[in-house]
């Protein structure tokens, strides 16, 4: 095994770039389902309920703008070829990976509609404003906090499967499915 120096996918690869998307986005989910959790569990006047959301909603944004760019990079830098396996098993993983698609589009929208239901901007980090949309929905929090909670718990769940898969390529039908994602080549070019 050799580290592929390439920022894109080959066909025999994934580059660093969306490898680097990939493993930001799966940490920053990990991170944020509990710490969403945590978020729920202060009241107005724990010191932590003026900090603790504004990191939950940036990073949420930073897995936004990682998303739309990861989405736009695959339209344009074909994955690697398929490993070989059973048809109803690769079907499976397209499927699969097209609901964390969807899943995470729905969460960070979601998340999003919940933080500007008031009509007030997100903070980003402090740093700059992300407006609010002009018009709002009635219930709008609620309904987008319900979405926000049962896609994210959907997601998580999901992405434990698809982790759960990996391990399985890895260590039982030893392929290199899991290499490849950590930007791993066989032989050196």
């Amino acid at each position: 095994m050799v580290i592929n120096h390439k920022l894109t996918n080959d066909a025999t690869s994934y580059g660093w770039g969306p490898v680097i998307m990939h493993w930001f986005i799966a940490l920053a989910v990990i991170g944020l389902y509990p710490l969403g959790w945590y978020i729920e569990s202060l009241d107005y006047y724990d010191p932590a309920y003026k900090t603790i959301p504004v990191w939950h909603k940036s990073i949420g944004i930073l897995v936004a703008v990682t998303l739309l760019v990861r989405i736009v990079w695959r339209l344009f830098n074909k994955p690697p070829s398929p490993l070989p396996q059973p048809a109803a098993l690769e079907l499976a993983a397209k499927v699969a990976h097209g609901l964390l698609y969807i899943l995470l589009l729905i969460t960070v929208t979601s998340g999003y509609l919940i933080s500007t239901a008031d009509g007030r901007a997100i903070e980003f980090f402090n740093l700059i404003s992300i407006p609010a949309l002009p018009v709002g929905i009635e219930n709008q929090e609620d309904i987008a906090g319900e979405i926000h909670f049962i896609v994210a718990t959907s997601l998580i769940l999901l992405a434990a499967l698809h982790a759960a898969a990996a391990l399985k390529h890895h260590f039982i039908d030893k392929d290199s499915t899991l290499k490849r994602m950590l930007a791993l080549r066989e032989e050196a070019e």
